[in-house]
């Protein structure tokens, strides 16, 4: 298994003869991941207490999961239909850079998406038109770090991979040549 590090490294010659930059600097490569989650659902209806230690559960598993402590969101304002406050937490997220990004990419692509159920491919309609590839994971205990017996809060993840494309396919050419897994349709 190759790092996604060194693959990309790779990969820039051929991303760069084949749109044609003019500097190294031009070619597309991955900036950061966003490692997202709410837990406003989990939380409806129960007593503060109860709410504060489920939200602690899900950071201490996102937190395991990514390598870097994960950040409570906050509602940004009062949704009475939602039973929201201002102030209020509704998620977690987690913003990795550098190593911890590459470690975590290696992990998605070569040991969690394999283990997940039915899996057969990321579709290219995840990649937006900036070249962004998004997943949706419906369940958190697919990754190895969490042993599925511990936890009381199945919870789904979104994972965002930020690259410097400009363009949808300069984004999956990028994508394609560090290997993720895309369907062939």
């Amino acid at each position: 298994m190759q790092k996604l590090q060194e693959q990309q490294k790779k990969a820039a010659p051929a991303l760069r003869e084949k749109f044609g930059y003019k500097s190294v600097m031009m070619v597309p490569r991955i900036e950061k991941v966003t490692v997202n989650t709410s837990f406003g659902r989990l939380i409806s209806g129960k007593g503060s207490d109860d709410q504060r230690k489920t939200a602690e559960e899900i950071v201490k598993d996102l937190t395991i999961i990514t390598g870097q402590k994960a950040q409570i969101t906050q509602a940004k304002k009062s949704i009475a239909a939602f039973k929201t406050r201002a102030g209020m937490p509704v998620g977690a997220k987690v913003t990795l850079r550098g190593t911890r990004m590459f470690d975590f990419l290696d992990r998605l692509i070569h040991i969690m998406l394999p283990r997940t159920r039915d899996f057969r491919g990321i579709k290219s309609s995840s990649v937006d038109k900036e070249g962004n590839l998004t997943l949706g994971i419906r369940e958190h205990i697919f990754f190895p770090e969490i042993s599925p017996e511990k936890v009381r809060n199945i919870f789904g993840l979104e994972v965002t991979i930020t690259t410097s494309a400009k363009t949808r396919e300069e984004g999956l050419e990028l994508f394609s040549a560090l290997g993720f897994p895309f369907t062939k349709s």
